[in-house]
């Protein structure tokens, strides 16, 4: 079973991305890590591709796609992509590696957010620098206001998580997703789900669509 995932920001494509992976025993490949990975390492290119999130835009193609398709040919199989393609030029050199290499996608599924949603998840998240946990003002507040409860560094918002720029983050997402939608409609592998709610209640929406294909892909 291969499944591309993928949502506005906020949508919790990641959360369920690795409930997928857990249960279904599929490999998780995120476009995402890989480029906060790369920002990590401090590298020039690194550096870059912080600059673009800083500001609410797409990294450029050709650095995605490099990242992503050098990852896939590790893992040919039984995988979950979540966050790519993002792009028509991304998809194109998606699909072509599939085609190359005899690579089917049993379901695109979009879980979809209003903006609103996505501004209240993202702008509200404050993340430690020193030891990395995550916290939300509203649905995660640590037990002292602005301290980590696990080494009471000051809590930060990182840049991208400005509420200007969630709303510029959903607004391209929505804009470069339309043609890449229309195209796995007409596949007919797109589904959409419906990402409001808590995560438990949005998972039961995912699960039987999901056991269903398992179920297909496993009988002889």
């Amino acid at each position: 079973m291969n499944i591309l995932i993928f949502g506005p920001p906020g949508s919790g494509k990641s959360t369920h991305s690795r409930k997928i992976t857990g249960l279904y025993g599929m490999t998780y490949i995120s476009s995402g890590d890989m480029i906060r990975a790369e920002i990590s390492r401090g590298s020039g290119l690194g550096r870059e591709m912080k600059h673009y999130l800083a500001v609410g835009e797409l990294i450029p193609d050709v650095v995605v796609n490099s990242l992503v398709i050098s990852r896939l040919r590790r893992d040919r199989g039984n995988f979950i992509l979540d966050g790519y393609p993002r792009t028509a030029e991304q998809v194109l050199a998606l699909e072509n590696y599939l085609y190359d290499h005899g690579i089917n996608i049993n379901v695109a599924m979009e879980i979809f957010i209003s903006k609103e949603e996505s501004i209240e998840r993202i702008s509200g998240r404050r993340v430690c620098p020193n030891c990395g946990e995550v916290y939300h003002v509203r649905y995660r507040p640590p037990k002292v206001p602005g301290k980590c409860d696990v080494c009471g560094a000051r809590l930060i918002q990182r840049s991208d998580d400005r509420p200007d720029v969630v709303e510029k983050r959903y607004e391209l997402y929505v804009k470069n997703m339309k043609p890449i939608i229309k195209f796995y409609k007409k596949q007919g592998i797109y589904v959409r789900i419906d990402g409001h709610g808590g995560i438990n209640e949005v998972w039961e929406r995912i699960r039987p669509l999901l056991d269903y294909i398992h179920s297909q892909e496993t009988t002889p």
